[in-house]
């Protein structure tokens, strides 16, 4: 399974954090896995961890997210928005085997895709401002 496809898969996880309770999630997590065809069991392992840590990294994530967009609080946004959001700054943030172009486009393709009309250019424009933060304090 490639990259692309399994981001996909640990977004609509997280999405679906959203409306299940913590220990709803391990059964819903079994049975998200139980209906991918072909699904390794590297991938599947892949995609929980990466959930996991997403979650784990949640506090942070929103509080970044929230000093970061302007009159937007993360309660206010969209949850595809939200959710598209979460994923990359983790990227942005803690995964350092997926660049920074990487982790900005396959979010924006993703609110494109699940959210509103104005999703993509939305979350273009929080993470665009989250990454050049971050390049900022790398170079200090």
């Amino acid at each position: 399974m490639r990259r692309r496809e399994q981001r996909e898969h640990i977004f609509k996880l997280l999405f679906m954090t959203e409306f299940n309770s913590e220990e709803e999630m391990s059964e819903q997590l079994s049975l998200y896995f139980d209906t991918l065809e072909e699904l390794s069991e590297k991938d599947q392992e892949y995609m929980s961890q990466k959930y996991r840590h997403v979650l784990e990294k949640l506090d942070e994530i929103d509080a970044l997210l929230n000093e970061t967009s302007k009159g937007w609080k993360t309660k206010r946004m969209s949850r595809v928005d939200l959710t598209a959001l979460r994923l990359a700054v983790y990227e942005l943030k803690y995964d350092q085997d997926v660049p920074t172009g990487v982790a900005i486009n396959e979010a924006v393709e993703l609110a494109k895709r699940f959210g509103g009309d104005t999703s993509g250019s939305f979350v273009n424009g929080i993470l665009g401002k989250i990454a050049n933060s971050t390049a900022e304090e790398k170079t200090e």
